[in-house]
């Protein structure tokens, strides 16, 4: 089993430097190992003492497998619930509950870092309006979508809305009560 690459740890290992009560949650499991499952990548890590992570040895078991599908890039773009919806984690269930919530809830302090470059007002500032421009390109983004769905239903009825196809389910119903009843009334009479 391959580790997990260098640049992957040192970024994960920044994250849970930031976040105090990860470590905390981790650090029970110290000795542990984990396995990361997403096509084409296929990589383990161990648990330190300090509640960190490192390159596990290469005959290590892992005790628990996460199991991530391809698409999960894209569902990423949808946020941590997205993913960790599609993730399949097995073995050990406590070690699996710590490091699902430990992947849940761990985010990573941009502000902190940009802090220490130029300073907390800047690097606040840099934040909030990254913050903005992202909060406005998702509304722009939704709006769009919206736009696009009323399009295709409403000006160029290419996709069926769903009160629609709730409709024709109800009369199709309907019709299948009816012909069953039909069928009952032919079978008395004959």
């Amino acid at each position: 089993m391959q580790a997990l690459p260098t640049p992957a740890i040192l970024a994960v290992n920044h994250l849970l430097g930031q976040a105090t009560w990860a470590r905390e949650k981790l650090a029970p499991f110290a000795g542990h190992t984990a396995r990361i499952s997403m096509p084409p990548l296929d990589a383990a890590f161990v648990i330190l003492d300090d509640g960190r992570i490192t390159a596990p040895n290469p005959e290590a078991e892992p005790e628990v497998s996460i199991t991530l599908p391809a698409t999960a890039p894209l569902l990423a773009l949808q946020g941590n619930d997205a993913v960790m919806r599609a993730a399949r984690l097995e073995g050990s269930a406590e070690f699996a509950e710590a490091l699902g919530f430990v992947i849940r809830n761990l985010r990573w302090d941009a502000e902190e870092d940009l802090s220490k470059v130029v300073g907390d007002i800047a690097a606040h500032r840099i934040v909030d309006t990254a913050q903005k421009v992202v909060g406005w390109q998702q509304r722009a983004a939704q709006s769009v979508a919206e736009n696009l769905a009323e399009y295709l239903t409403e000006e160029q009825p290419m996709i069926a809305r769903r009160v629609a196809i709730a409709d024709f389910s109800r009369d199709i119903d309907t019709l299948r009560d009816d012909v069953a009843r039909l069928e009952k009334r032919l079978q008395r009479l004959g």
